[in-house]
């Protein structure tokens, strides 16, 4: 199936679009993506609804979350549409890493939310988690003890942190944390625009017996201002098939498992 038969695809490749040329039409995203006008007003209403663009006669134009996300900081509603196809099979891959009776901690980046998508198989499972959003789609599920840690709510990323949930992070320990990663590189480690979501983090690992990272290739060797840890502090990671080949071997080499997977 193409990507752009999904609602999700395409708006996902709008964003994109709008990333590179600042505005876009219905008629040339209707021709682009084979679909009708209507459909591509569908997607845009959409899109407006979650403020990620502005909407204009004939077309769209780039909102405030695009010109954020281009200086780093990224809101939740908009990281969740790029790259995710790619995301969605990451949190595949890494819930085979689960099993039953498993306590597992999820942060709130949008990779690690894909991992509480893909829960179904499960029976008996406890989660934490400082994502509002994770502990939205645990709760679905009707059958895991699922409990979502303290702090002050940081809205770009619908998550908890501060030195509130990092007291409540430290009274749990957990048989895996996947963790996402805004930025990641062998020389500089982990890095996340927000110094609290990265003090948040470095708790998060300290409490977990495996750190299984997941993030899409686009975050490869790039630094942020905030940093969370050096790979060594991971033991999986998980990322799509455009991981260099030269990333791979490094990783390996430090003993940490690379898994890749196909979209």
């Amino acid at each position: 199936m193409n990507i752009y038969d999904t609602g999700q695809g395409r708006r996902s490749a709008i964003l994109q679009k709008l990333r590179e040329d600042s505005s876009v039409s219905v008629t040339q995203l209707s021709k682009q993506f084979g679909v009708s006008e209507v459909t591509i007003r569908k997607d845009l209403r959409i899109l407006k609804e979650r403020k990620l663009l502005i909407r204009v006669h004939g077309g769209a134009i780039k909102g405030a979350a695009i010109a954020a996300a281009e200086e780093g900081e990224q809101n939740v509603n908009f990281k969740s549409l790029v790259h995710a196809k790619e995301k969605e099979a990451i949190g595949r891959a890494a819930s085979a890493h689960i099993k039953d009776g498993d306590t597992i901690m999820i942060d709130s980046g949008t990779t690690a939310l894909e991992v509480a998508r893909h829960l179904d198989r499960f029976h008996d499972l406890t989660i934490i988690t400082n994502s509002i959003n994770a502990m939205i789609e645990a709760l679905k599920y009707k059958r895991f003890r699922v409990m979502l840690v303290g702090g002050s709510v940081r809205e770009s990323s619908m998550s908890m942190v501060g030195s509130l949930s990092e007291s409540n992070l430290k009274l749990f320990y957990c048989d895996k944390l996947f963790l996402g990663v805004d930025s990641f590189s062998v020389e500089a480690g982990l890095s996340t625009p927000s110094i609290e979501e990265a003090s948040t983090n470095q708790v998060m690992i300290s409490r977990a017996r495996e750190v299984i990272a997941v993030f899409d290739s686009s975050k490869i060797n790039k630094r942020a201002l905030a940093f969370i840890a050096m790979p060594d502090k991971i033991n999986t990671v998980i990322t799509d098939k455009n991981l260099p080949s030269s990333v791979a071997n490094q990783l390996r080499d430090m003993k940490i498992n690379v898994e890749t997977v196909y979209v």
